[in-house]
C-alpha cells in the first residue's frame, strides 16, 4: 500500500511538472508574440531569435561609437568641435566611408530583419547562421573600420558634409599653386541599396555650393564667377560603349594623345550659371540613363554614370579644377546573374571588372604607388587624371542595404571598401557569439568546405574574389569528392578569368562589327545612287554601253567585297559568342 502511495506521489509530481512546463511553454509563446508585434510596430520585422542576438550585441557595443566631428581633419589653426563647413579640409588623398540606408517596403514585406550596425567609425554585418542541429541560432559578427559610417539615421547632409563639400572646397579654392585641383565622388553598392538616392542629394547641395562658393570668392581669391565658368558633361559607360546622355545618346569615342592625355572625343559641355540650370542638367542626363531590372532589384543602373564638373577661365578657356561625381553600376554576386540572358551575363561581368580595376586604382592612389592601372576598364581609362594627378582627392561612399537577405551582398560590399583602404578594427570589438563547439573540431580532417575555405585565403584576389567573396557558387562542386572539389577549385580563378577576357574580347569584336556595318551602309548607299544615275544615263539615245557595263561590274563587284567582308566579321563575332557561352556553362 506504502508503494502504491509512493508511485501515485511520484505521478502527481509528474503530471504538476508537466503542467508548469505547458505554463511556462505557454507564456513563452506569448512572449514571442508580443515581441514579434513589438518588432513590427517598430519596423523591424522578422525572426525574433536573430533579432534578439542582434539586440543584444547592439547593447553590448552601444557605447563604442564615435562622433564624426572626432575623425575630421581640419584646416590649419581650427578646432574639429568649432569647424566651420567649409573649414573641413580634405588632406587625405582618400576617404572612404559607408552609408546604411533603412529597411524599404519590400524588405519589410518579406519579414527581413534589420541585420547590419554603424557605430562611427565601424560598420558591423550580422549574419544569421542555423547550427548543424538545425536548431540553435547565433549570429556572425563581421566587423570593418572606415573614416566614417553613417547610420539609417544620417541624413545625406552628414554625408555630404563628411565627404564631398571638402572636395568642393578643394576644387574651388585652385588646390595647390600651378596644378590644377581634381577630385572625384564615387557612390558604389549593391542594387537597391541607395547609390542614386545619396548620389542625387550629393548632386544637387555640390550644385549649391559650387555656386555660393565662387560667388564668396571675389575676395582673396583667384577662383570666382567673375573670372570662372562652370560646365557639365554627363555620360555613361554602358557594355564597353560611352554614351552622351545630355546629346541625345551619341556613341563616343575614348582618345589618347601624344602626351598621354585622355579625351572623350565628342563629349558635349554645356554652361550652367545657376544652381537651377545645373540641376536641370543632371535631371536630364539621369532619365536618359541604361536601367534593367536584376534579381536584387527591379529598376538597376547598369552603366556607370558620370557627371563631370569642369571649371574653366572665362577669358581664356583653360581648365581650372574638375569635380567628377561617379554614380556607379549596382555590383552582383554571379548567382545574380546565372538566369540572365547573354547580354545581362555580359553586362554584368564587364561591370564587375571595371569595378575590380577601380579599386586597384584608388588603392595605388592611397599607397602612393609608381604603377596606377588605369588602363584596365574604360571607367578608369576615363578617369586617369583623377589617379595619376598630384593634386587629386576622392572619396569613396560604400551604400549598404540592411535587409538579413542582403548580408553576402553587404559583406561584399564592406570587403570592396575596405580593401581601397585598409584600416585595421583592433579589439575594440568582442569575437562573435559562436558556440566552443565550433573551435573544438580543430583535430577533425578538413572538410570539403573548409578546403574551399582555405583555397579563398591562399589564391591571388580575382573578379569573382573581390565582387562574389561569398562562395555560394561552390555548391555545385562540393557534391564531388575532396581531389575533385580541390582540383576544381585550383581550375576555378583561371576559368573566371578566361570568361573575362572572352568578355573583353566581345565587346570590343561587337564594336568593330556595329562600325563595320554602318560603314557598310553608308557605302551602299552611295553606291546605290550612283547605280541610279548610271541606270538614268542609259536610258536616252545617246550613251556609252560600254562605260555603263563596266562601271556596274566594277560597283557589283564592290558590293561583294563589303559583304564577304560584313560576313566574315560576322563569323569572328558568333565565334567569341560560342566561346563566352561555353565558358559561362563552365562556371
Amino acid at each position: 500500500m506504502l508503494a502504491k502511495d509512493q508511485t501515485r506521489l511520484r505521478i502527481e509530481k509528474m503530471e504538476a511538472e508537466r503542467q508548469q512546463r505547458r505554463l511556462r511553454t505557454k507564456e513563452l509563446r506569448h512572449t514571442r508574440a508580443e515581441e514579434e508585434r513589438r518588432n513590427i510596430s517598430q519596423g523591424n520585422p522578422g525572426d525574433v531569435d536573430f533579432i534578439g542576438l542582434v539586440r543584444q550585441w547592439r547593447e553590448e557595443h552601444s557605447g563604442v561609437a564615435l562622433r564624426h566631428e572626432d575623425s575630421v581633419s581640419v584646416t590649419s589653426g581650427a578646432n574639429a568641435n568649432t569647424a566651420s563647413p567649409a573649414m573641413v579640409a580634405s588632406d587625405d588623398k582618400i576617404c572612404v566611408c559607408v552609408r546604411k540606408r533603412s529597411l524599404n517596403s519590400k524588405e519589410l514585406a518579406k519579414l527581413e530583419h534589420d541585420a547590419v550596425t554603424c557605430l562611427h567609425p565601424t560598420a558591423t554585418v550580422h549574419s544569421a547562421k542555423v547550427r548543424v542541429d538545425g536548431i540553435s541560432k547565433y549570429c556572425d559578427h563581421h566587423t570593418f573600420k572606415f573614416d566614417h559610417a553613417f547610420d539609417e539615421l544620417s541624413s545625406t547632409e552628414d554625408v555630404y558634409f563628411y565627404t564631398a563639400k571638402p572636395l568642393v572646397r578643394y576644387v574651388c579654392d585652385g588646390g595647390n599653386k600651378g596644378v590644377i585641383p581634381r577630385a572625384t565622388v564615387f557612390a558604389y553598392g549593391q542594387t537597391g541599396s541607395g547609390k542614386t538616392y545619396t548620389m542625387t542629394g550629393i548632386q544637387r547641395m555640390v550644385a549649391e555650393d559650387i555656386f555660393s562658393t565662387l560667388s564668396n570668392n571675389n575676395i582673396g581669391s583667384c577662383y570666382s564667377l567673375d573670372n570662372t565658368t562652370c560646365s557639365i558633361a554627363i555620360f555613361e559607360i554602358y557594355g564597353g560603349r560611352i554614351q552622351d546622355l545630355l546629346n541625345n545618346r551619341n556613341r563616343l569615342k575614348v582618345l589618347e594623345d601624344g602626351k598621354g592625355e585622355v579625351i572623350v572625343s565628342g563629349l558635349e559641355e554645356f554652361q550652367a550659371s545657376t544652381p537651377q540650370e545645373f540641376l536641370s542638367l543632371i535631371e536630364q542626363g539621369q532619365k536618359n540613363r541604361t536601367t534593367h531590372a536584376t534579381e536584387a532589384n527591379d529598376v538597376s543602373s547598369r552603366s556607370h554614370a558620370i557627371c563631370q564638373i569642369l571649371l574653366r577661365d572665362k577669358t581664356n578657356g583653360k581648365l581650372r579644377g574638375k569635380l567628377s561625381l561617379v554614380d556607379l553600376a549596382g555590383s552582383e554576386r554571379g548567382n545574380d546573374t546565372k538566369e540572365h540572358n547573354r547580354q545581362r551575363r555580359t553586362e554584368s561581368s564587364e561591370i564587375n571588372t571595371s569595378l575590380l580595376a577601380l579599386k586597384e586604382c584608388i588603392r595605388a592612389i592611397d599607397s602612393e604607388s609608381k604603377h596606377v592601372p588605369y588602363r584596365q576598364s574604360k571607367l578608369t581609362l576615363i578617369l586617369k587624371d583623377c589617379f595619376v594627378s598630384k593634386a587629386a582627392r576622392t572619396a569613396m561612399i560604400a551604400t549598404l542595404s540592411p535587409g538579413s537577405n542582403s548580408t553576402d551582398h553587404t559583406v561584399n560590399t564592406l570587403r570592396y571598401a575596405d580593401r581601397i583602404k585598409e584600416q585595421k578594427v583592433g579589439d575594440t570589438f568582442a569575437p562573435s557569439n559562436r558556440s566552443p563547439m565550433r573551435g573544438s573540431i580543430s583535430s577533425e580532417p578538413p572538410t570539403k568546405k573548409s578546403l574551399v575555405e582555405r583555397h579563398s585565403t591562399l589564391s591571388q584576389p580575382t573578379v569573382s574574389e573581390d565582387i562574389d567573396d561569398d562562395y555560394d557558387e561552390l555548391e555545385e562542386i562540393m557534391n564531388g569528392d575532396d581531389d575533385q572539389v580541390l582540383a576544381k577549385i585550383e581550375a576555378a580563378p583561371a576559368q573566371l578569368s578566361k570568361l573575362d577576357q572572352a568578355v573583353k574580347e566581345l565587346f570590343e569584336e561587337e564594336e568593330n562589327l556595329l562600325n563595320l556595318h554602318m560603314k557598310s551602309i553608308h557605302e551602299n548607299a552611295e553606291l546605290l545612287t550612283e547605280e541610279g544615275a548610271l541606270l538614268q544615263s542609259v536610258q536616252g539615245e545617246d550613251y556609252d554601253i560600254d562605260l555603263y557595263a563596266t562601271r556596274l561590274g566594277e560597283i557589283l563587284d564592290r558590293k561583294m567585297v563589303l559583304v564577304h567582308s560584313l560576313r566574315d566579321k560576322l563569323g569572328s563575332f558568333r565565334a567569341l559568342l560560342k566561346k563566352e557561352e561555353e565558358l559561362s556553362g563552365m562556371w
